[in-house]
């Protein structure tokens, strides 16, 4: 039983490091604004990942997260651009604009 437990707690950690392998999109979000969410699928070449409070909330206090929706884009662990919806609850018209120069921006710094 106690290696059952610990298993778990590898398998947690090591799901939680994931999402910010690489370059990741990861969206903040709850079940009841699904609407003012952006689609990510533009971003599929990356790792993308959508966590919603009702089921990730450790991942929500981890990264400080105020405002539903959020959009986070991570390089290697490291955090290079949050953007956030405010009160509103609506993220930027311009949010995937903003997130592919963030990224080509990334690519172009590689070479």
């Amino acid at each position: 039983m106690k290696y059952i437990y610990i298993l778990l707690l590898l398998f947690t950690i090591t799901g939680y490091s994931q999402y910010k392998d690489g370059i990741s999109v990861v969206q903040f979000s709850a079940e009841f604004i699904k609407g003012n969410e952006i689609s990510l699928k533009q971003f599929s070449d990356h790792n993308c990942f959508t966590y919603y409070l009702s089921k990730h909330g450790e991942y929500f206090k981890k990264e400080k997260i105020v405002y539903l929706p959020t959009v986070i884009l991570f390089y290697n662990g490291e955090m290079v651009l949050k953007i956030e919806s405010g009160v509103t609850l609506k993220l930027p018209d311009d949010t995937k604009s903003i997130l592919t120069d963030a990224i080509d921006r990334i690519i172009e710094d590689k070479f």
